[in-house]
């Protein structure tokens, strides 16, 4: 347990991100250990190269301590999101990566090119029609061939190859060409010179280049600070020749381009990626043709065309809508998102919707205003406006004085459930936001309808990451000359948004300096987290996970054992039926069974639904699906104890049912226990899925405080909690099978 507590504190370390070092303070540089002449280790065991060379004397002139951290390179970015370490220094490719992380400026000019076996009859790269060629997984070379920014020449010979293979490094890519499993690879020029030249004549590098690219030093996007002190003394040393003195020790003199300062990222043709909800209309969703369509989708694509750029339209979960934004995987949320209560967390463009929150019933239901939800099961979306109107900070008295009397808050993942819950009568009403509201009102038909008292009204904004000024205001500027010149309001036309719009140039921005003056939530930004509170949390939902994974066992186990027997049957109809069952239970999703299971005896059957079935349905549905499995391995239990000992039995004066009681069973039960306890423990893990009918388990409210934190710790406690009671299940299990070891 100590070792466990240990790694979770560890891993909360790492999750702070490093913004600037200090004098004395240490710098990790992540870096490919197989990647020469940049970084690798040599025959003493000490990792050396050009790049780590050049981090050693800003350390130096810095006072800082270098830290030289081998990494996966596919793991890079987790790497370097994670804060594990402060940059990628490793003769890593700015080209097709601008705006995925903080660049220095470039400091190499590099090729790619092709090597090739000495007698090898390829001579140029038109030869390597019908060839096996190897490049290193997300390389430069693989970009080259397959990026964004791949040349149409480039990705022509890449498709007349027989096959492009990735391997994990250039060890591997060698052994594959010398051993004649590939003809070429592709690979940085100057890690083909110091390769060639290692490696002796047995290699030769073609004349042609596939394609030219730059290295920069990636940090952690918005890192400035500490990209600009490195930088600083990357200059500093080519003024005084100690650059050029390093780059001469390890071959590379002709490749060095530092003198020739360049900005960061061209703004024009850049892509800009948007989060959103895509289960949100009007704001932003999926249509009937498969495309993400909706207001705000709208609004950024007119954005991206007047400046030039390429919108990325990016669904996001949205419980990890804050781990995308500060991750730099997203640029901004933009999808009715609210500033009310959040004031301090982003930095905002200026409000563009003025909204609500209202409540939504059924068209026959008895109630008619808010003080008529008393006793009634109220659904909300996840980390949405209309919770926090509920239970957020800035909740009124009298929002917070209806909720306590409802008889339950339920949380939903998106609208959709939420629409099912109410139809079905598992709950009584939805409270949600006017302009989502009104388009699910006239897109469900007359089976619903609006009360006429509000909960509360808000704002809308986009949301950037906060600091990330530049952008924000790039954004604006642009809204407000679509506001000029009439397109916002002709887009808001076509939503039927024309009423809520309150886009104005005289709106000021809520930003990191002036958020005391305007939000009610100082210093939400850099609050910690409340461990008795997430423990008590996690605690009470473990007991609801607990309680699921208990009664699955009792119901399912005893109802697989009868399904083996049905499987077994020696009336074909009967076997194909519990086949036709298995198969079904096996083949498709539990998420999508647990969903039928709910939700089916209303739509099909017409019965109407309460909350309390909400549990019952999770119950079912996983006892209904793990009897399938249980089923198959008991049948191979039964079927794996010789037909001797049965004919014995027999001859014995044993009917079956004694057979069976005293002589297969206790058999079965010993060969079965191992993947009965494979299916045990994913059990425990599987009962996360009972969050798809809004029944709160451990998992669920670990995303939720994760969310309300922005930090993962809560998910890496609740998955010690997984652990710890899987590790309990597994010593019991193997407690009861060394019991039955004498059927050895």
């Amino acid at each position: 347990m100590a070792l466990i507590f240990s790694l979770v504190v560890g891993m909360f370390l790492c999750l702070t991100p490093t913004q600037a070092a200090a004098e004395g303070e240490t710098f990790t540089v992540g870096f490919d250990a197989e990647f020469p002449p940049y970084g690798y280790k040599d025959d003493k065991g000490e990792y050396v190269g050009f790049d780590l060379d050049l981090a050693q004397e800003v350390c130096n002139r810095k006072g800082w301590t270098l830290v030289k951290q081998p990494i996966i390179w596919d793991s890079k970015d987790m790497e370097l999101d994670s804060g594990s370490i402060d940059c990628i220094w490793n003769g890593f490719t700015i080209n097709g990566r601008e705006t995925q992380y903080t660049w220095s400026v470039p400091y190499v000019d590099n090729s790619q090119v092709v090597i090739v076996r000495k007698d090898s009859d390829i001579q140029k790269l038109s030869d390597l029609k019908g060839k096996t060629v190897v490049v290193q997984a997300d390389s430069s070379a693989l970009a080259a061939f397959q990026g964004d920014d791949a040349t149409e020449e480039n990705k022509a010979l890449a498709a007349s190859f027989k096959n492009l293979q990735q391997t994990a490094d250039y060890n591997s890519s060698f052994l594959e060409l010398e051993s004649g499993m590939a003809d070429a690879i592709c690979m940085d020029i100057g890690v083909a010179n110091y390769q060639l030249k290692t490696r002796g004549d047995a290699f030769r590098m073609l004349a042609e280049r596939v394609s030219s690219e730059k290295y920069g030093i990636g940090f952690k996007l918005g890192n400035t600070a500490l990209k600009d002190q490195v930088q600083n003394v990357l200059y500093e040393m080519k003024k005084d020749g100690k650059f050029d003195e390093i780059a001469k020790k390890w071959g590379l003199t002709d490749s060095v381009c530092l003198d020739v300062p360049q900005a960061e990222v061209t703004e024009e043709g850049r892509k800009f990626t948007v989060g959103f909800d895509a289960e949100f209309p009007p704001y932003g969703y999926k249509d009937d043709k498969g495309e993400y369509v909706g207001f705000d989708l709208d609004l950024a694509q007119e954005v991206c065309n007047r400046n030039g750029w390429t919108l990325v339209k990016q669904p996001i979960i949205w419980d990890s809508k804050d781990m995308e934004l500060d991750s730099g995987s997203i640029d901004c949320i933009w999808n009715g998102f609210t500033i009310n209560g959040r004031e301090t967390q982003y930095t905002w463009s200026t409000p563009y919707v003025d909204n609500s929150q209202v409540v939504i019933v059924r068209k026959d239901s008895d109630i008619q205003k808010l003080s008529d939800l008393k006793g009634k099961t109220v659904v909300v979306q996840a980390d949405s406006s209309a919770l926090a109107a509920f239970q957020g900070d800035d909740a009124t008295e009298e929002n917070k004085a209806l909720a306590a009397s409802f008889k339950n808050l339920q949380q939903t993942a998106d609208y959709n459930s939420s629409f099912l819950e109410l139809e079905s009568g598992m709950s009584d009403a939805i409270c949600m936001d006017i302009g989502v509201a009104n388009y699910q009102l006239k897109t469900r038909g007359d089976t619903f309808r609006m009360l006429a008292e509000r909960v509360s009204s808000e704002k809308y904004g986009i949301g950037f990451k906060l600091g990330n000024t530049d952008l924000r205001n790039q954004v604006q500027k642009t809204l407000l000359a679509m506001k000029a010149d009439g397109k916002f309001d002709e887009i808001a036309k076509k939503w039927g948004l024309e009423d809520s719009v309150c886009l104005s140039a005289d709106d000021q921005y809520i930003d990191k300096e002036n958020a005391e003056e305007t939000s009610a939530l100082p210093g939400q930004q850099n609050k910690g987290i409340d461990w008795g509170f997430m423990l008590r949390e996690l605690a009470a939902g473990m007991g609801k996970s607990l309680l699921v994974f208990a009664l699955t066992l009792l119901f399912a186990m005893p109802l697989g054992l009868l399904l083996a027997f049905v499987r077994m049957s020696r009336f074909k109809v009967v076997q194909w039926i519990a086949r036709i069952y298995i198969s079904v239970m096996r083949g498709t999703p539990l998420m999508l069974q647990l969903i039928v299971v709910c939700f089916a005896p209303y739509y099909v059957l017409g019965i109407p639904l309460n909350e309390s079935y909400r549990f019952v349905a999770v119950i079912l549905g996983f006892s209904l699906n793990y009897a399938a499995y249980f089923a198959e391995i008991y049948r191979a239990g039964i079927q794996n104890i010789p037909n001797g000992q049965r004919e014995a039995a027999t001859i014995l004066g044993y009917s079956r049912v004694q057979t069976f009681h005293r002589i297969v069973f206790p058999q079965m039960v010993k060969n079965v226990l191992p993947p009965v306890t494979n299916e045990i423990i994913t059990l425990v893990k599987d009962t996360s899925l009972a969050s798809v009918l809004t029944y709160l388990e451990m998992f669920t409210i670990a995303k939720q405080i994760a969310a309300t934190y922005a930090n993962l710790i809560p998910l890496f406690v609740a998955g010690m909690f997984y652990y710890v009671f899987n590790f309990v299940v597994a010593f019991v299990m193997e407690l009861i099978e060394k019991r039955l070891s004498y059927y050895k």
